[in-house]
């Protein structure tokens, strides 16, 4: 099969993407690599043209993949971006099915998030220090921890982003989905420290909430290594990165409200069945209190 019989479908498929859907340069840039490679696997083929394409081609792309030692993660990816394309062949016109809909990706053991416990995130978050990076940083921590954010909607967060009075932060998430969320009382301290210092930095007008020694946005390679850092300085015993406060924000707020579609809507989850990776932790919690304290449990 010639690579130009999928690449202007696909540079077209790519521009609705773009333009219409509006999703991330990073996202987009995944779609192309995956499509990419699917046009590989149909150029080893016997098909010449886009209708002569069903699920036996799709699921042997599937095991090619596999075979290649592709992660069943990155295959379930890899099927959804083909699924998707087929998707908008279908809706231009180009075919009357689509091939990949009833075709299922292999599934994948669900790995549960680490976190933090209560009191390990109490510590790391008790910043004595007076340093002006370090009243920067703990503003940081204690904003990520506050209101659950990714490290992406951080990094981009502006002054305008931040009201102080009403204690709310606005992000911008995947799929450039705004959202407002709550800031907590010791975040807000935290930050209005941060910002009667942030002028010392500025060298040229800098909309960035959080900024460098040098006066640039700050950016997600430092936070993770000043996180990581502080984390060691606070006796924190395992590797700490942003994601992680992220993680231990929601089990915390579910562990304490049971209120799983508030949490949801909290991280930006577009799916209810991301979130509930949650209650997984919430109930492995659970279960080491049981084991420790039933008496139908507890080891001789």
């Amino acid at each position: 099969m010639s690579e130009t019989l999928l690449i202007i479908p696909r540079q077209d498929f790519l521009a609705k993407l773009r333009y219409e859907r509006q999703l991330s340069p990073h996202t987009l840039q995944a779609y192309q690599r995956d499509l990419t490679v699917f046009a590989d696997f149909l150029a080893t083929q016997p098909v010449t043209q886009l209708k002569q394409i069903d699920e036996h081609y799709i699921r042997n792309f599937l095991a090619w993949r596999h075979r290649q030692g592709i992660q069943s993660k990155s295959l379930q990816r890899q099927l959804a971006a083909v699924r998707s394309f087929f998707n908008f062949l279908l809706s231009e016109g180009k075919l009357a099915y689509n091939p990949a809909k009833g075709v299922q990706a292999p599934k994948v053991a669900r790995k549960l998030p680490t976190t933090l416990d209560v009191d390990q995130t109490g510590r790391l978050l008790e910043i004595k220090s007076d340093a002006p990076l370090a009243i920067r940083d703990k503003a940081i921590l204690e904003l990520f921890y506050s209101s659950g954010l990714r490290l992406s909607e951080l990094v981009n967060l502006g002054l305008v982003d931040i009201d102080l009075h009403d204690a709310v932060v606005q992000v911008i998430g995947k799929g450039n989905k705004a959202r407002h969320l709550p800031v907590g009382k010791k975040a807000i301290n935290a930050i209005q420290a941060w910002l009667k210092i942030r002028s010392n930095y500025l060298i040229n007008e800098q909309s960035a909430l959080f900024i460098s020694q040098r006066g640039s946005r700050l950016s997600a390679r430092s936070i993770q290594k000043r996180m990581s850092s502080w984390a060691i300085k606070q006796g924190i015993d395992i590797h700490v990165h942003p994601h992680m406060l992220r993680h231990s924000f929601a089990s915390h707020l579910l562990e304490s409200s049971g209120d799983l579609r508030a949490v949801q809507e909290l991280l930006g989850h577009a799916d209810i069945s991301t979130t509930q990776i949650y209650t997984h932790l919430d109930f492995q919690h659970l279960a080491k209190v049981y084991d420790a304290a039933h008496p139908r449990a507890r080891k001789k």
